[in-house]
Order: structure tokens, then sequence, then C-alpha cells
């Protein structure tokens, strides 16, 4: 079916991406195509791993928060306490 395709039709096809997209937005394009097909792929065999861990950009993502650390820590001796003197 895709036998007959050489390397004419290729640049032919670039060519018809760079006139329609520009090459400004070709990169960007190319880049979400392939995160999509990355992430159907994974979707298919169940694959979470990789996207747990990064965006799309491939920066880190936290999985939880980060804990405040001005944030007054309770612990559930000083709760009990009153309870008991009164």
């Amino acid at each position: 079916m895709f036998s007959s395709i050489g390397p004419l039709e290729i640049v032919l096809v670039i060519v018809v991406l760079l006139v329609i997209f520009g090459p400004k937005r070709l990169p960007s394009l190319g880049r979400s195509l392939g995160t999509g097909m990355r992430e159907f792929k994974d979707s298919i065999t169940g694959d979470d791993k990789r996207h747990a861990q990064t965006d799309a950009a491939g920066r880190p993502v936290l999985t939880q928060p980060p804990v405040d650390a001005a944030a007054p820590q309770t612990s559930q001796a000083a709760e009990a306490a009153p309870e008991q003197r009164g």
C-alpha cells in the first residue's frame, strides 16, 4: 500500500506542510503530534509511569503537594491534652 512512497513524495508533503503551517509552527506541531502518539501508545499498553513523573514539557511533576514549613504542625498528643484536663 505505502510501498510506492518515494523521496519525491516525502519532499512534496514537507513543502505542503511548510506552506500551510509555516516554518514557525511546524516544530510545535510535530512536538504535539509526537506527544499525542506517545500518550495514545501508553494508554493502549497501560504504561503510566512516564507520564506520572513528567508533564508534556518534560518537567518533573510533584505527586504529593509540598509540605509548608511555615504551617504549624499539630500532634495528636497536643490535641488530646486539653480534653484530659476538662
